[in-house]
């Protein structure tokens, strides 16, 4: 090897454990960023021994595509778990003591009591109270259902803005990555940007991705509507602010084409949205259709047979149209928002407890018998008569309003018990995608600093190799005279 030669080999040297400390130097200083990823100099063979060709960027689409999956998948069941959760706390949590089926069987109990014993004043106001509480229950639940779709309204308008956000910001990385591949320019920082992002959008909307000429992306929707197409498609909705049983919430639009809610305690949801729509479109009003036809069945076993026809009872609507025949098994929407107990027996609203005894349309008890008991007896029965209820109500359309009542509260902890597992199972699986993806692209402070070790002993020996060479120049010259 000629002195030049062995000069311009340390010389590439040098240039290399440069950059590759420069590579090694950035990799350490982002080892705490999950969305960095880990770049390496690759070098290949030149004239002068060898040199740093380009910065190679860890990276295996496989894993990515699946972690997006994931976070999609996850994301949907988690929104799903805490909506239903938040119906069950409307119940009053595990033991579901503020259900109206709770109130409901404490009312047919007292009720079966003073039918025993109908001479009992006392009696008498115990099951007004109870049916006040019934009335109570019906009409607190149904307002926090409401209240609950407002703000899943309120959430999904929000992360429609954040999704139409993310999406310009993908635009401008977009452009960079396939604008620097086409100009043959370093674009990793670009791509750990447009990853990051791609993971943000994945959590509100399920995403899968085509990878097209220069690196540049198009994003579709799980279900095949274009996301992103070089230029970021419009996501639009128009948020809701006040809701009842009767209004119907407003899809989400992406590129015109509606996104789909998800179904069943393990949602087929992708993404936040779909979850929410899944709650404020599905849950939350088949769980009201649910309240409406206990309503319903309320006031109709409570109604008097009266001579003019069937008169309200106990139970009476109030705000609700009055051409509706709730003796039709069809729901209600809003019923159990208005159900109340009739004035005509609370002593504090001047009325009289007894009339539920005597009649509170027409006197039955004509000669005022004590221990008259044929209407609480008709009562008592009744809750164990099976009737008719609507289909949409997702249980029994043919039972007692004590098993419906109960077939609720047990459609919801289904519900809530399948979403539980589908949780779990769905963040263990993202869990460990996440962990495979990031044993690949993440930074190893151990490996780096062994590297870094390395590149120090290169050095050393690139520099003995040019105090050789200097040596030798020396010699020659002094030779030389």
């Amino acid at each position: 090897m000629s002195l030049t030669a062995a000069m311009k080999t340390a010389q590439s040297s040098f240039s290399n454990v440069g950059l590759q400390s420069a590579v090694v130097s950035k990799n350490i200083a982002n080892a705490s960023d999950p969305a960095y990823a880990r770049r390496a100099a690759v070098l290949a063979t030149a004239t002068s021994g060898a040199t740093v060709v380009e910065t190679q960027r860890a990276q295996n689409e496989a894993l990515l595509k699946q972690n997006l999956l994931s976070i999609s998948k996850a994301s949907a069941q988690d929104t799903v778990l805490a909506g239903l959760s938040r119906m069950k706390m409307m119940l009053g949590g595990e033991d579901y003591e503020l259900a109206p089926s709770t109130y409901l069987a404490k009312l047919r109990d007292n009720l079966q009591t003073f039918a025993d014993k109908p001479n009992e004043v006392s009696l008498a106001e115990t099951v007004v109270a109870d049916a006040i509480d019934v009335a109570t229950s019906l009409n607190s639940t149904s307002e926090a259902l409401q209240k609950l779709r407002s703000e899943a309204d309120a959430d999904i308008d929000t992360a429609v803005k954040d999704l139409n956000r993310l999406l310009k910001e993908f635009k401008t990385y977009n452009d960079q990555v396939r604008q620097g591949t086409a100009a043959g320019t370093d674009v990793n920082d670009a791509l750990d940007q447009r990853d990051k992002l791609l993971t943000q959008i994945s959590g509100l909307v399920g995403v899968t991705t085509v990878n097209r000429t220069n690196n540049d992306l198009a994003l579709y929707t799980s279900d095949g509507t274009v996301l992103f197409e070089t230029e970021a498609r419009t996501v639009s909705f128009v948020p809701t602010t006040t809701y009842t049983a009767t209004v119907t919430g407003n899809q989400v639009l992406i590129d015109g084409v509606p996104v789909q809610m998800g179904a069943a305690g393990n949602t087929s949801a992708r993404g936040t949205i779909a979850g929410l729509l899944q709650i404020r479109d599905h849950a939350a009003p088949t769980f009201q259709a649910q309240l409406d036809e206990t309503a319903r069945s309320l006031i109709n076993m409570f109604s008097e047979d009266t001579v003019g026809g069937a008169m309200d009872g106990l139970f009476i609507r109030n705000g609700v149209a009055v051409g509706d025949d709730l003796t039709v098994g069809t729901v209600v929407p809003g019923l159990s928002t208005v159900i109340k107990v009739n004035p005509a027996v609370i002593t504090n609203q001047g009325g009289n407890a007894k009339l539920l005894r005597d009649g509170i349309n027409e006197t039955f008890n004509i000669d005022d018998h004590a221990s008259f008991s044929v209407l609480l007896n008709k009562y008592a029965a009744a809750f164990e008569t099976p009737v008719t209820f609507d289909p949409a109500a997702a249980i029994d359309t043919n039972a007692s309003l004590l098993a419906f009542s109960s077939g609720s509260v047990g459609w919801l902890e289904q519900l809530r018990s399948a979403a539980t597992t589908a949780a779990d199972d769905k963040n263990a699986l993202l869990a460990r995608t996440q962990e495979a993806l990031q044993s690949v692209t993440s930074v190893s402070l151990d490996e780096e600093l062994a590297l870094l070790l390395d590149l120090e002993q290169s050095y050393k020996a690139s520099a003995k190799l040019v105090a050789a060479v200097d040596e030798m120049i020396t010699a020659l010259l002094q030779a030389a005279g």
